[in-house]
């Protein structure tokens, strides 16, 4: 066979799709498809278009680069070895897929220098990049001058079919679109080929008019798989639109090069297979063996780290000149970049005594929020469209709006999933920012995929979620939260707090702040709230120290306890009274408040033991939720008092009563337990 000479370009192309279709085929599973036929535009945007530094995968004003389309990760991780990432090796891209290999299945941000975001879950990478933009948008209005621009830069965005099938990715573009965020690029893989087979057997509408009706700015490059001029071109006029964000539907084939399995779901999924990869060479004219890459094209790739550090050693001499002249600026945006909190910024959080008003746990949130907005610039959010119900409005700003991007209120509208993977990409931006999303604790059901990446990205967001149990009343078992509280407790690092009073609110925020910055832990965490509707009383003993230990001694009697009643929430009141009760007939009795499990399990053995001592195994536990789970403090779940069933529509209180959430219950259970 007689290989026609292919060109640098075509070389660095190549490499790309072989690199992913020898990985594929070692591990003997991944995804090729997207790999092979999305290597032109990955080539333009990383050897042409983005500004990135190899050497430093964490210079601040890189442009971002998010791969929705996820399972295609071989793209992203051979142009990381490509362009000289020191943390991506060809060993690495030979260890595709195996344990504990910096080439995982998809794309993690924790895993791999150089991705920003952890992506897999279709729709979630173009979620996230809205918030990478938000964050850019708000740190490019509030940081930069018109005689020193410190905050510029993009993020690009390669998504698929799937991504624009998942409904997470129209809630985000919509928000997108009204925000006029003209720093978002998406190239949209437009290959028409998903696991099932053709796209045309379920998804056949008119992207492009979608997106336009977003308010996107949009362009289709027809031939995406040899057009690299067509496909550079879109990517500079999308640029120069500065006032809405860009879509560039680029028309691909998957599997590029395979003369069999190419434009079929038989390459979205799984390798080639030995026959079919050797075909594939011949047809491409790829005389190499597996993992090598020509000399030529990785020199030309490895220029990419010479541009880097040219381009860092710019911005970092604007850095210096913006020092020099706006030196108080600079030195909050420096702070900001190291994820340092402000010195004493603790001293804003609200404290109370048991002689303030009883006020509902999401008011108290209201107040601790606004309360540490003037001291915590680095706080911005919102809610789901139910600020006036979820009290998260911060009042030293207004709303982050079109042209308005300095305010730190973000208007989300009724779009949970996208309000959480937009949180995500706000603090993965990795600039300091603390976002926090809200709505009612039941829709978390609606965001639960993003909450869940949060914890595994450790991400570093605050969920506040409001009306956390049976006791919001007259909406019903449809806005009723049940399961809630304790399936979010089941996620692996996510951080839950529900706080009984003001104090352990502003504690549950002290705790949030701390773990969103990675203080107190060896990584950044993500903490949810859960909060109350109904006003509660504020508790003699509850402090913010005492809430940061996520459960201690409320009150006790003195020597050794008879029992323990444990409670969470707006029950630990009724421990206290039932506990006075019980006292009051010569019950010795201990009340812990245990506002997160998750907490308590980080302190040391010493403490848990002084806490909830081993030889005390009369136990009660109160919450308004599911008891799941209560068997592992309580002894067994059927000392726990709880809900097991869905709710009701009647005043909460009458709810609240009639399901067993009374003092005289309480403590008819602990004379039970006592036996």
């Amino acid at each position: 066979m007689v290989v026609a000479k292919q060109s640098l370009e075509e070389l660095c192309i190549n490499s790309i799709r072989f690199l992913a279709i020898d990985a594929v085929e070692k591990a003997k599973s991944g995804h090729p498809g997207l790999p092979m036929g999305a290597a032109p535009m990955a080539f333009v945007l990383w050897d042409r278009i983005m500004r990135f530094n190899p050497k430093n995968p964490g210079w601040f004003n890189r442009d971002r680069f998010v791969l929705s389309a996820g399972h295609g990760c071989m793209l992203q991780y051979a142009m990381l070895y490509l362009t000289g990432y020191d943390g991506v090796t060809l060993d690495d891209i030979k260890n595709f897929r195996q344990w504990e290999s910096k080439t995982p299945g998809h794309p993690e941000n924790f895993m791999t220098p150089g991705v920003e975001i952890t992506t897999g879950p279709l729709g979630q990478g173009i979620a996230n990049a809205v918030g990478l933009a938000i964050a850019e948008a708000h740190l490019a209005a509030k940081y930069n001058k018109p005689d020193c621009t410190l905050v510029d830069h993009y993020t690009y965005v390669i998504l698929g079919d799937g991504c624009n099938m998942e409904g997470i990715s129209g809630e985000a573009s919509s928000l997108a679109g009204h925000l006029g965020l003209g720093k978002i690029i998406a190239l949209y893989d437009d290959n028409h080929i998903s696991i099932d087979g053709s796209t045309d057997i379920a998804f056949t509408e008119d992207v492009s008019k979608r997106f336009e009706a977003y308010n996107w700015h949009v362009q289709h490059v027809p031939d995406g798989n040899t057009n690299l001029e067509a496909i550079t071109e879109a990517i500079e006029k999308a640029k120069a639109v500065t006032d809405k964000p860009s879509m560039i539907k680029v028309t691909t084939t998957i599997g590029f090069g395979s003369p069999n399995k190419g434009n079929t779901a038989g390459i979205h999924g799984a390798a080639l297979g030995g026959d079919e990869v050797k075909a594939t060479r011949e047809n491409l004219g790829w005389e190499h063996e597996p993992f090598h890459v020509p000399d030529d094209a990785l020199n030309h790739m490895r220029k990419a780290v010479e541009r880097g550090e040219s381009s860092e050693a710019e911005w970092n001499q604007t850095l210096a000149t913006y020092r020099s002249k706006y030196a108080e600026e600079a030195a909050e945006f420096e702070r900001f970049l190291s994820g340092k909190l402000p010195e004493g910024w603790e001293k804003a959080l609200p404290t109370y005594t048991p002689a303030d008003k009883a006020l509902a746990t999401r008011k108290n949130s209201e107040m601790t929020l606004n309360a540490l907005a003037p001291v915590v610039p680095e706080l911005i959010g919102g809610s789901a469209d139910l600020t006036h119900s979820n009290l998260t409005e911060l009042k030293v700003s207004g709303n982050f709006q079109k042209g308005q991007y300095e305010n730190r209120n973000l208007r989300f509208g009724v779009r949970e999933h996208a309000m959480g993977a937009i949180c995500n990409g706000i603090a993965l931006h990795e600039a300091g920012l603390v976002p926090y999303g809200a709505t009612f604790l039941v829709f978390t059901d609606y965001m639960r995929n993003a909450i869940r990446l949060s914890a595994l990205s450790q991400a570093g967001v605050i969920f506040v979620m409001t009306h956390d149990s049976v006791g919001l009343g007259e909406d019903g078992p449809t806005h009723q939260p049940v399961e809630h509280v304790a399936s979010l407790r089941m996620i692996p690092d996510l951080i839950v707090y529900r706080p009984a009073d003001g104090n352990e609110t502003s504690g549950a925020y002290k705790v949030a702040l701390e773990r969103a910055k990675g203080i107190g832990s060896s990584q950044k965490q993500t903490t949810l709230l859960a909060l109350t509707r109904q006003g509660l009383p504020n508790l003699e003993g509850s402090s913010i120290e005492n809430a940061a230990k996520g459960a201690y001694v409320l009150s006790d009697s003195d020597g050794t306890p008879d029992i323990i009643l444990i409670g969470t929430g707006s029950e630990v009141s009724l421990c206290v009274d039932a506990a006075d009760k019980l006292r009051g007939e010569g019950k010795k009795v201990r009340v812990v408040s245990m506002p997160s499990w998750e907490i308590f399990e980080d302190q040391d053995a010493s403490y848990k033991e002084s806490v909830l001592p081993k030889a005390v195994t009369k136990r009660v536990s109160v919450e308004a939720g599911t008891t799941f789970g209560w068997g592992r403090y309580a002894g067994s779940e059927e000392n726990a008092i709880g809900v097991n069933r869905f709710g009701a529509s009647a005043p909460g209180g009458e709810i609240m009563k009639k399901l067993g959430f009374t003092v005289d219950h309480v403590v008819s259970k602990a004379k039970e337990v006592l036996g």
